[in-house]
């Protein structure tokens, strides 16, 4: 299982805490809000009664909203988000990195002996009697 991010570890702990006050009864205005946004940000439930009244009630507050000019173009966008998402990439440590490679090269010479004895040994040999070439 991946470890979480530092934004997902932070919005659980919030959301914990929100409920243990909550729970006791001490929920202040600022945690009151921030309770709010978390449950907000809850998935939806697809096929519940409750979802399909909420998308209904939010059907006139979208038709109200005129449409926004179509926003500037941004060019570098995809560099931005490509920089923020390997912020979130949770790297291995040299240790780490160091045994798999020595692995990874294990392999390969155990599987380049192998197929190398395995050719010269056993399958020319096996061509050679089976064609009749030697003889």
């Amino acid at each position: 299982m991946a470890k979480k991010s530092k934004t997902q570890r932070a919005k659980a702990s919030a959301a914990r805490q929100a409920r243990r006050a909550e729970h006791e009864g001490q929920l202040d205005e600022p945690q009151a809000e921030a309770a709010e946004a978390t449950e907000e940000e809850k998935p939806k439930k697809l096929f519940s009664k409750k979802a399909a009244d909420d998308e209904a009630a939010k059907q006139p507050a979208k038709a109200e909203k005129k449409a926004d000019p179509k926003p500037k173009k941004q060019r570098f966008k995809f560099f931005h988000e490509v920089k923020a998402e390997m912020k979130r990439v949770t790297w291995p440590t040299r240790a780490d990195v160091l045994r798999w490679s020595g692995v990874v090269v294990a392999a390969l010479l155990f599987f380049g002996v192998f197929v190398a004895l395995l050719d010269n040994a056993v399958i020319t040999p096996l061509l050679v009697l089976i064609s009749g070439i030697g003889a």
